[in-house]
């Protein structure tokens, strides 16, 4: 009898162990499949990865979406209009949750922009405004604030009148703002553009080219606007090579490494620095609460709507501010951007 009551008990105890075992598979499943559900994707559209700036802006979006727990599909167009049309139904086809798209062409992608909102997918333009189409909602930085940083701190460089401006792409918006940011100081004062020229695709050869023929005309600007700091390296080059003696003002935008390291050899004026980490970070966070149908964050960032053609579109706006000589150890090196050894080179040690 005695054994009888302990393989009974035996019996019981194994039943016991079953159901506790089933119950944590249970439960496990569970959270497994609420964490599957909750996992989201977001698909971003590129013109072109072959700029340091937008790699920068890469990393950061995609390791702020990983602490978010989504997962990033990255498609480069490699400049080409067609291709990121084509990217953008890839993108469609793979059922992501939301698309942030940095348009090549600000026109470009109207039909594209359609047919993924038809799917309820939300789309984000970073950076670069895209025209004529049912976007969510335009993340950039204040490209009229830029020009007029331009504007400013050139004025402060140079007495002369004879501007010059050597842009990006004429299809790129943020060229038009920053045409209208440097309009709004330059037209109380002496100083003027006299020339300017749109670099085609960002084609840094051809700004070189340009500025090669002006100085082979024997054309000398008071002060050079360029449209990034690439293309203000490439105006760098050609002044090297055929005036190594003569200055000329020159600005670009970014804080790219080369002209960090330029303004500390002399060579470029200032660069404009924007908040590309802030940026990049918050383009993720609104990526993913958009693709989750959660509230958007607004507060302390200035907000206000712009009209892209298609209807007033909401719009952040970060602030950049200039960067010179004499504060790029504290806006660039302090903040972790580049470090002192990248912008001094051998001398960074003298320099802290």
């Amino acid at each position: 009898m005695k054994k009888f009551y302990s393989n009974l008990g035996l019996i019981l105890f194994s039943l016991f162990l079953m159901s506790c075992a089933k119950q944590q598979k249970v439960s496990s499943e569970k959270k497994h499949s609420e964490a599957s559900q909750d996992r989201i994707t977001i698909g971003v559209s590129i013109d072109t990865l072959a700029i340091e700036r937008w790699q920068r802006d890469i990393d950061i979006f995609i390791n702020k979406v990983r602490e978010m727990r989504g997962q990033v599909i990255v498609q480069n167009a490699g400049n080409s209009i067609e291709e990121q049309n084509r990217q953008l139904m890839y993108l469609l086809d793979k059922g992501v949750d939301a698309i942030v798209v940095l348009p090549k062409d600000a026109n470009s992608i109207t039909e594209s922009v359609q047919k993924i909102k038809a799917k309820g997918i939300p789309v984000i333009s970073y950076d670069r405004l895209t025209l004529n189409a049912d976007i969510d909602l335009y993340l950039t930085i204040d490209s009229e604030k830029v020009g007029e940083y331009m504007a400013s701190e050139m004025l402060r460089r140079t007495t002369g009148r004879n501007w010059y401006c050597i842009l990006g792409p004429k299809e790129d918006y943020n060229m038009t703002l920053i045409q209208e940011g440097l309009d709004r100081i330059l037209r109380t004062t002496s100083a003027h553009i006299s020339h300017t020229f749109y670099t085609e695709g960002w084609n840094y050869d051809l700004s070189y080219q340009e500025i090669v023929r002006i100085l082979k005309e024997g054309t000398i600007p008071d002060a050079i606007i360029c449209g990034n700091d690439a293309v203000a390296a490439s105006v760098i080059q050609a002044l090297s090579r055929y005036y190594p003696e003569m200055h000329i003002p020159i600005c670009g935008q970014d804080a790219d490494i080369a002209a960090c390291q330029y303004i500390v050899q002399g060579k470029q004026d200032f660069t404009i620095y924007k908040p590309i980490i802030r940026l990049a970070e918050y383009a993720a966070e609104c990526a993913v609460h958009l693709a989750r149908g959660e509230e958007i964050e607004t507060e302390n960032l200035k907000v206000r709507p712009i009209n892209n053609g298609y209807a007033n579109i909401n719009t952040v706006w970060l602030e950049p501010t200039y960067v010179d000589k004499y504060n790029i150890d504290k806006l660039i090196i302090e903040s972790g951007f580049h470090s002192a050894a990248s912008v001094y080179g051998d001398n960074s040690s003298e320099q802290n």
